[in-house]
């Protein structure tokens, strides 16, 4: 009985709190300052003609860092959970002639299109996570095809190590000169690009933080990839 009491009093006071909030809500007023405030000032303030690439890497950059961290973690644990001592591909059977022939016609081109997407993406829809994602599947191509093809792991496991730090070099280097991490100083200190906005030379720092996270996405998606297509071999 105590226990129900206890339960039913925590339930009324929460419906109380969440009551009094809603109370002071004013409904049917356009309560989108933020948002508006973003639309309002984001080619002065960040030199992006793409808002939504501006809000994700500058102005809540921050948090896109933890979201390329949690995909760190994940790509971690995918490689905890399937490491073996001795793995290598098993597959015998190549890709028919179509998938070889194709997959060496397009690579390069998938693989350019995806320095594209995160390159431009502060002029166009894109950004470093589809791009990345878009250069992994060249790998995959690449994996499908040849039963003989690896990654280069040495040189992928550094590329995503120092692009990583290159990250978190940026915005200390903001907060070392602005007064908070990942303050645009190529933008507001340079003023890098003023003259050219809605081209490639433009955005401040959001073309260099979306290349770091295209490389960084695209090094962890190739080596789930590689982990999930090996397995363990007896010795």
């Amino acid at each position: 009985m105590l226990k129900r009491a206890l339960a039913i009093i925590s339930l009324l006071l929460i419906g109380y709190w969440i009551a009094q909030g809603l109370a002071g809500v004013p409904f049917g007023q356009d309560r989108m300052l933020v948002a508006q405030y973003y639309l309002d000032h984001v080619k002065e303030q960040t030199g992006a003609v793409n808002a939504v690439t501006a809000i994700v890497v500058n102005y809540r950059g921050f948090d896109t860092l933890g979201e390329v961290t949690v995909l760190f973690i994940a790509s971690t644990g995918v490689g905890a959970l399937l490491w073996r001592r001795k793995k290598q591909r098993t597959a015998k059977t190549e890709g028919s002639i179509v998938l070889t022939t194709g997959t060496r016609l397009l690579v390069p081109f998938v693989m350019l299109f995806g320095a594209y997407i995160f390159i431009h993406g502060h002029l166009t829809p894109g950004g470093g996570f589809p791009g990345g994602a878009t250069i992994a599947t060249a790998f995959l191509l690449l994996y499908m095809a040849f039963t003989a093809y690896e990654i280069p792991h040495k040189a992928f496991e550094k590329t995503e190590g120092a692009v990583g730090m290159a990250y978190v070099l940026v915005g200390l280097i903001g907060l070392a000169i602005g007064g908070y991490f990942l303050y645009d100083w190529i933008w507001q200190d340079w003023g890098f690009g003023v003259d050219n906005i809605g081209r490639l030379l433009s955005g401040g720092f959001i073309p260099i933080i979306y290349t770091i996270i295209g490389l960084k996405v695209g090094t962890e998606l190739s080596g789930i990839i590689d982990n999930m297509l090996k397995e363990e071999v007896s010795e």
